[in-house]
């Protein structure tokens, strides 16, 4: 799925190059706000991580 939307949006900045940027518009907006950033990572390592269970007595 994420090669699809890849493809679509590599395809898109071909067909219509003022695309571009806008879209390093966006990214650079979106990595100079640090919480965001280190929000996106947090949602992204989150899922790969086992589930931890706590001590039980």
């Amino acid at each position: 799925m994420k090669w699809l939307l890849l493809g679509a949006l590599l395809g898109l900045l071909l067909a219509f190059p003022p695309l571009l940027a806008l879209v390093l518009a966006v990214a650079v907006a979106v990595l100079s706000k640090p919480v965001a950033v280190a929000f996106g990572l947090g949602l992204a390592v989150r899922t790969r991580l086992p589930r931890l269970r706590r001590w039980t007595r």
